[in-house]
């Protein structure tokens, strides 16, 4: 299992688009094949600045979501309320403490 981040940066205006949309297609995303988790986080300095942490079996999992009908509906939506190029990692946890 591996968490991927993903960081964006939205327009002031369209925050609420993209929470309004993100409320709307969550679950789905959760229940997508190999996605064991998902979280939103927003920024408490820059109220436009939202990261995403889900955590996926493998990165064929992945894969098969960033390919998926759900996907690129999302993307395509998010995409135009951005400000600035989003970012993404794959990464792998070391430690975790509960």
């Amino acid at each position: 299992m591996f968490v991927r981040i993903v960081k964006m940066s939205f327009h002031e205006e369209k925050i609420f688009d993209f929470l309004e949309n993100f409320e709307s297609v969550k679950e789905k995303i959760r229940n997508a094949e190999g996605n064991r988790f998902l979280e939103l986080y927003q920024d408490k300095n820059d109220k436009g600045v939202f990261f995403t942490y889900s955590y996926w079996e493998t990165e064929q999992d992945l894969e098969n979501y960033r390919n998926s009908e759900l996907f690129n509906t999302v993307w395509d939506f998010t995409k135009k309320l951005f400000n600035a190029k989003p970012e993404a990692w794959s990464v792998d946890k070391l430690v975790s403490l509960n």
